[in-house]
């Protein structure tokens, strides 16, 4: 007869997958939660930023109608039209390529769940070595 601090060798795989089950679903919940707290701290600054870009846009749009009524004082309107628009356009070209770099730089990895996986990875091993 066994002892009652011996158990076999399935209960203790079965402890073992019980424990790594356990183990994902916090992960789960972490990621879940590191998300939503992100997600809420960055929901004011991005409603603002919407609203200061949505206002810049129409200012925008109104310089550049009026560079466009100025330049009809010296040429003819489709002509002062066709200049201002190829103006912004060669801006947009060199703004966009500035974003694109700057997004590749970008990271998005929710750092503190990669970690706790590392980590449970590792005690994982160590439990079944």
């Amino acid at each position: 007869m066994r002892a009652q601090h011996e158990r076999s060798v399935p209960e203790v795989v079965q402890d073992i997958i019980g424990n790594l089950q356990e183990i994902l679903r916090s992960e789960f919940r972490l990621a879940k939660t590191e998300i939503k707290e992100d997600a809420a701290e960055a929901a004011k600054p991005i409603m603002m930023l919407g609203v200061g870009l949505l206002l810049g846009v129409y200012a925008l749009g109104l310089l550049l109608l009026a560079a466009v009524y100025g330049l009809a004082l010296i040429m003819a309107m489709w002509s002062a039209a066709l200049l201002v628009s190829a103006a912004v356009a060669i801006i947009a070209v060199v703004l966009v390529n500035l974003a694109r770099s700057g997004l590749k730089r970008v990271s998005v990895k929710p750092d503190r769940l990669i970690a706790s996986l590392q980590e449970n990875v590792r005690w994982a091993k160590k439990q079944t070595s």
